[in-house]
């Protein structure tokens, strides 16, 4: 799965200034979301598994799919506890995220996503 990070929203690491770019939520709908619809949890998923090798707070994952607080911190909560999401590191008191590559969920879900971008692109 590609990738979308490269024009995110995040401090320059020089200058500490927020940098504007596109937002996870204006990209468009990726197979998964397509398929399966707009819950808060699979959106939360979907951008773990677009992007398997950034971290992300809660606040950040709020501002990027355009959800409250709230909404993320109950479900981020959920995928912690059934391990799909596990904390990646602590920077000061954020607490960063990332999908966990190893759970059978995911692997899954990584499988089927491929496969089936394959059979798409086979029949255009």
């Amino acid at each position: 799965m590609c990738s979308f990070r490269s024009s995110d929203s995040r401090a320059d690491e020089s200058t500490g200034e927020m940098s504007e770019g596109v937002r996870y939520k204006d990209r468009g709908d990726s197979l998964l979301i397509k398929a399966f619809g707009y819950s808060p949890k699979l959106r939360m998923i979907d951008i773990f598994l677009t992007n398997p090798y950034f971290d992300f707070d809660r606040e950040e994952l709020a501002r990027e799919l355009g959800m409250s607080k709230q909404t993320v911190y109950k479900n981020s909560m959920d995928l912690e506890e059934l391990g799909i999401v596990k904390v990646s590191r602590e920077i000061g008191r954020a607490t960063m995220y990332k999908i966990d590559g190893d759970h059978p969920l995911v692997k899954w879900l990584n499988k089927s996503m491929n496969e089936t971008s394959f059979q798409i692109a086979r029949r255009q």
